[in-house]
């Protein structure tokens, strides 16, 4: 049978954009592709990349405050969001053009258009055009989530942020997941007075205890507020912006509300349940090792399957898609043990299991150290860095890394390799310090501070 292609990429985003051009340039595929929006997805057009250029525009006003304390004669102005604005829409647009050549110059036919499947082999386009192909791969990511309060139709989203006209002078974020906690960090350094209220006990649910006091605590010197056990009960317009009325009845006002309640599997409307594809109760498409749904034509990578749900893992997921699938190379992705980055303010970085999973498992050893670090102790600064290992006691092996400081991004990478290929403590220990430096505490703990 002959089909119109060998491969139709439903989803233009980094995992899609990545399985899509490899099966065209490495197999020789006749490769199809839609994307109802703009190509690069949610990382590259409204999540890591704009929100990691915002990260850093928001760093300038403490840097510039330690800056004064070392003796630096600066003036501070205020932040021009237009200008930023302007730039950062400027790079979206040549990273969406990097991704579009990338296809082109692979042979891969992008339509601009949303993509549906109709069949085990046939996807219909949204102008009414219909392809056959040999194998289909769902890469359409996720999407925010709000709850259905009263006002709700009032709020934005991440989705929205980076859009905004002006910058908001008093804002409330919901959540407590990173998300929530890294715009809260953005929008208060670009000099918003900002609100971040959890409906939980504290912050940051599901990651090391230890380190969440730490980033929490960090958040609030630097001017955050955060209000826990809290949650909206009905957002009214004003004359000023929003009427916002907490859970407990108070009423508090605020110029913009942005939602940050976790994010859902794209997988509505595609068609997928009634070809027989599995979805789970939140919407992600069940795949087996191999990202092949139970429909053996149809495979699924990335978010919308709520794996890990991180960018380097949907773009893993790609490549293995086209070793199994185009290359008859069946290929699974490792999932354990991946480094991850929270460009909170603090920044944090993690690898492998909290203290509290790690003691359920096994016997632990804890070697943790926080501190100021050199450059704010000097200026008196309060602002505390922590750097922890969780050790097996049997194993000697590091089950987990979690370090809270400024550039805690980059140091995990380099942890991670090390703890990916079995790292012991005593292999940390050998390694002599670099100094002086913050990440020296990673090989110079020798006594536990708890064992359990």
């Amino acid at each position: 049978m002959s089909f119109d292609y060998d491969l139709f990429v439903i989803g233009g985003g980094s995992g899609g954009v990545r399985a899509a051009r490899v099966a065209a340039a490495d197999t020789g595929a006749k490769v199809g592709m839609a994307e109802e929006s703009r190509y690069g997805g949610t990382c590259v057009i409204r999540g890591c990349v704009p929100k990691k250029l915002m990260v850093f525009a928001s760093s300038y006003a403490p840097a510039m405050k330690q800056a004064a304390a070392y003796g630096w004669d600066v003036q501070s102005g205020d932040f021009d969001w237009p200008a930023f604005r302007i730039n950062l829409e400027g790079e979206l647009d040549r990273l969406e053009g990097i991704y579009r050549n990338l296809l082109k110059n692979s042979g891969v036919e992008t339509y601009d258009f949303r993509a549906t499947v109709t069949g085990p082999n046939t996807v219909r386009l949204s102008d009414g055009r219909k392809f056959s192909a040999k194998t289909i791969l769902v890469a359409t990511g996720g999407w925010p989530s709000v709850p259905q309060v009263p006002g709700a139709e009032y709020t934005i989203t991440s989705n929205e942020i980076f859009h905004l006209e002006t910058l908001p002078k008093r804002i409330l974020i919901v959540g407590g997941g990173y998300i929530a906690c890294e715009f809260a960090g953005i929008l208060n350094g670009l000099g918003a007075d900002a609100h971040l209220w959890y409906r939980g006990t504290k912050v940051l649910r599901g990651f090391d205890e230890e380190a969440r006091d730490v980033i929490s605590q960090g958040m609030q010197e630097r001017g955050i507020t955060i209000v826990t056990e809290t949650n909206i009960a009905q957002i009214n317009k004003s004359e000023g912006g929003l009427q916002v009325t907490d859970t407990q009845g108070a009423v508090h006002d605020f110029d913009l509300v942005m939602y940050a309640t976790g994010r859902a599997p794209n997988s509505a409307g595609l068609g997928l349940e009634a070809l027989g594809v599995g979805l789970d109760p939140v919407g992600a498409v069940e795949v087996d090792v191999y990202s092949q749904t139970a429909v053996p034509s149809i495979y699924a990578i990335g978010d919308v399957t709520d794996r890990v749900n991180l960018t380097p893992v949907a773009i893993r997921e790609g490549m293995a898609f086209v070793e199994t699938a185009l290359k008859g190379n069946p290929t699974r992705v490792d999932h354990a043990l991946i480094p991850s980055a929270i460009f909170t303010q603090p920044e944090y970085g993690t690898i492998g299991l909290s203290e509290e999973d790690a003691r359920a498992e096994e016997a632990i050893e804890v070697y943790a150290t926080s501190f100021r670090p050199m450059n704010t102790s000097f200026i008196n600064d309060p602002h505390r860095v922590l750097m922890k290992l969780v050790v097996s006691q049997a194993t000697r092996k590091i089950l987990g890394c979690h370090i809270v400081a400024d550039g805690a991004g980059e140091m995990i990478q380099m942890a991670g390799i090390a703890v990916k290929m079995g790292a012991t403590k005593e292999d940390f220990d050998r390694v002599c310090a670099v100094h002086p430096t913050m990440s020296e505490e990673l090989v110079t703990m020798k006594s536990p501070v708890r064992t359990a």
